[in-house]
């Protein structure tokens, strides 16, 4: 029997600089719970969903508010409420601490309702910036919490959250050309958690009946904290 060749790089080989192009990919944690409200509770918040006219739902913007179908395209609304899943998310916080390494002390909840029917999509985004609507706190950790009637009347609009990657040398624009991903399903009456840094997508939905009723609803939003002065703000 011959014996194998040692494929350890000689030591030349080892102390050589990383090359200018390389890109270094860290995964992000991200918490998944699946069955979060219960049967009965999650029935509850999908119908208040579905029962929302839809001339209250207004196209999902991005950024300062601004409109631009070529990177979303969905319907949100704001003014939702969802009070019941709020508490349960406060409930998981000090599990939520210890899993993700982060600290959700004197956090508040800023969300709304986003609907994704037969087309839609999010492109590759991150949720820095402001606050949600006001700019007076810093955004914490994202949560999404997905809710449709079962089986699921769509196929596609899973979350796919890319690795964080960034160059060794900062020469170039991070894309998700660079990264790795995982998809994560939008399995009803399951949430996710993450970082707001982390690079993340919503895959296009299709919705073959186009039914508001048939959509992949979501409340999705962010654990924020208050910050005392407004121009300190993450942009």
């Amino acid at each position: 029997m011959t014996q194998a060749a040692d494929a350890r790089p000689e030591p030349s080989e080892m102390s050589r600089e990383a090359s200018a192009g390389a890109v270094w990919q860290l995964p992000p944690q991200v918490c998944r719970i699946t069955g979060f409200l219960g049967e009965d509770l999650a029935e509850t918040l999908l119908e208040r969903a579905i029962a929302v006219p839809g001339e209250e739902l207004a196209p999902a913007r991005i950024r300062n508010d601004e409109l631009e179908t070529s990177i979303r395209r969905s319907r949100t609304r704001h003014s939702f409420g969802a009070a019941e899943l709020m508490r349960v998310i406060g409930s998981v916080c000090e599990r939520l601490e210890r899993t993700l390494g982060i600290s959700c002390r004197d956090v508040e909840p800023r969300y709304s309702l986003n609907v994704h029917n037969d087309g839609d999509f999010y492109r590759p985004h991150q949720d820095t910036g402001r606050g949600a609507q006001t700019g007076d706190v810093e955004k914490i950790l994202t949560f999404v919490y997905y809710l449709h009637r079962t089986p699921a009347p769509f196929t596609g609009g899973a979350l796919r959250v890319y690795d964080a990657a960034a160059p060794v040398h900062a020469g170039r624009a991070l894309t998700p050309q660079d990264c790795s991903y995982r998809d994560w399903p939008p399995e009803h009456d399951s949430i996710v958690f993450f970082r707001p840094t982390a690079l993340h997508e919503v895959r296009p939905v299709s919705c073959p009946s186009k039914s508001h009723a048939d959509s992949r609803f979501a409340i999705n939003g962010w654990l924020c904290r208050r910050i005392q002065d407004p121009a300190d703000a993450p942009r």
